[in-house]
């Protein structure tokens, strides 16, 4: 019984009605009620009170005379990151306060006018019928013209969205088309150019200031500032389709893990130190092809725990003690084959080591074997691999006795030894299943992108501004998986989120997504 649905005098009724049993039930679930409204609103109080502490830091760093004084690239970084961070807390608070609280301030800057010379492209919204209720014939007697910046590859042009005025003479009703929406609300980038902003910076590595300078050659001037603004709207808009995506990988059976470090830089200390991105992707099997970027602060194993909590399947991943607390928790441990066999190439191409030689040879067996069995079923790859590479297996790892036995503790090969025979049940765990891979290599080739980056991003300006470039790099590595144009989706998913139900969003992840002209 829920008494906001009743008048009071109905209330009273009810309650005398009521046995002493049921009265102690209804108390008990108004008090729960109102407990569970409590301990919402102090949530939500105390993440307020969060984001307008981070907020205050970042614009103290911006506007403060800084300690550091970064100069060039590194401080055009820095600006960027800080504009963008607070563009996204501010609309993340947005969300949590009421309507009264979060009223835009009056000094807003006037936009300027978009450039004259850029080409014009007229889209016209208008109602779907120019009859008036009242029976009468609705006369057009203006309308309100908006302009919005859009950006193709290597083509600016300006989008005159022209939206008639409709009114009835009889009753003097007016109507016109709704305004589009948005995924910046009122704002002047088109989502074409958001997905050329997020592909150049996140896909291309070419940081804002980069970006600004091209677009001014191009005869547009976008302050990087404004840049950033935009890129922090869009992180916050995309992250619900980021979790979507995390969250039908936590479904999959086998996952692969990895993690590369990447420079994080430490405002107000005026260093760097290390952080990691650590990459989390299904298997090439598997039908369902996705990659989730997951930035953080440290390699310590807290992070891979607190991604993967809850998930029991068999993560593919290298010796790395971070992963070891995942497997005392109903994750099965798979090894990667690659890092066994680069302890031998290394002492065959350092040294040109015989017995290293030797070993080479019963790894290339293994992989030919796992050539083969690429395009085949599961059931099919698990029994080619019983079948050819089981003994092959076998012989490796007599091999691997016998010559530790004549291995002097502590030199190189001994050590490689130790490691293929210290991992033996995890690195050959694939064989008796044909759902895992033979190495953790698909997932190192989903890192090398970003490692590549590093070059010229230089850092992670903070870990908020990490944790958005990992979400945005999440969707366009995981559409270029399932062979789309990232560009493309990324401007159709930006086109389509101010619109889609929250309970469809899986239509716009990568693996599901289709254009909206063809989809159905």
């Amino acid at each position: 019984m829920r008494c906001g649905t009743i008048d009071r005098m109905q209330v009273h009724d009810q309650l005398d009605r009521m046995d002493a049993q049921q009265l102690r039930a209804f108390a008990a679930e108004l008090i729960e009620t109102v407990a569970g409204k409590d301990r919402e609103l102090r949530h939500k109080q105390l993440k307020i009170e969060q984001l307008t502490h981070e907020m205050a830091l970042l614009k103290r760093w911006k506007f403060a005379a800084r300690s550091e004084q970064l100069h060039g690239a590194q401080g055009s970084l820095l600006e960027e990151m800080i504009d963008a961070d607070l563009e996204a807390i501010a609309l993340e608070l947005a969300t949590l306060r009421s309507p009264q609280q979060s009223q835009a301030p009056k000094d807003q800057p006037r936009r300027s006018p978009l450039p004259a010379h850029l080409p014009r492209v007229e889209v016209r919204h208008e109602p779907e019928q120019t009859m008036c209720s009242c029976g009468c014939a609705l006369k057009r007697i203006g309308e309100d013209v908006s302009e919005k910046l859009d950006y193709t590859p290597g083509v600016f042009h300006v989008e005159r969205h022209i939206r008639g005025k409709w009114a009835c003479a009889k009753c003097q009703t007016l109507i016109q088309a709704p305004v589009p929406a948005q995924v910046i609300d009122k704002g002047v980038p088109t989502a074409g150019l958001l997905a050329q902003v997020l592909i150049a910076k996140y896909a291309d590595h070419q940081p804002l200031y980069r970006q600004e300078s091209i677009f001014e050659r191009a005869g547009v001037a976008i302050p990087r500032s404004t840049l950033a603004q935009w890129v922090g709207a869009c992180g916050v808009h995309l992250q619900p389709l980021v979790d979507a995506l995390k969250a039908t990988l936590l479904a999959r059976s086998v996952l692969h893990a990895d993690e590369t470090p990447v420079a994080m830089l430490m405002p107000g200390q005026g260093k760097t130190h290390r952080a990691y991105i650590w990459s989390y992707g299904s298997t090439q099997f598997d039908s369902v092809q996705g990659v989730v970027y997951d930035f953080a602060d440290s390699r310590a194993a807290v992070h891979p725990k607190g991604f993967l909590a809850g998930w029991s399947g068999k993560l593919v991943c290298d010796d790395y003690a971070g992963y070891k607390g995942l497997f005392t928790a109903g994750v099965t441990e798979a090894g990667c084959l690659a890092h066994a066999r680069r302890k031998f190439n290394d002492l065959w191409v350092n040294h040109k080591s015989a017995l290293a030689e030797e070993a080479l040879k019963l790894f290339g067996a293994l992989y030919d074997v796992e050539r083969q069995a690429r395009e085949l079923s599961a059931e099919q790859r698990q029994r080619l691999r019983q079948l050819q590479a089981r003994p092959i297996a076998d012989k490796l790892r007599e091999w691997l006795l016998l010559q530790r036995q004549k291995a002097i503790d502590g030199t190189a090969i001994a050590k490689a030894i130790d490691y293929n025979l210290g991992r033996w049940d995890a690195l050959t765990r694939f064989l008796d299943d044909g759902n895992l891979p033979i190495d953790n290599n698909w997932i190192e080739n989903r890192i090398r992108p970003i490692a590549l980056g590093r070059s010229n991003w230089l850092f992670a300006g903070s870990l908020r501004a990490g944790k958005r470039a990992a979400a945005v790099m999440s969707l366009i590595q995981s559409a270029r998986l399932n062979g789309h144009d990232p560009y493309r989706y990324l401007k159709d998913v930006l086109e389509r989120l101010p619109t889609q139900p929250a309970s469809r969003i899986g239509e716009l992840l990568p693996h599901s997504w289709m254009p909206a002209t063809t989809a159905s």
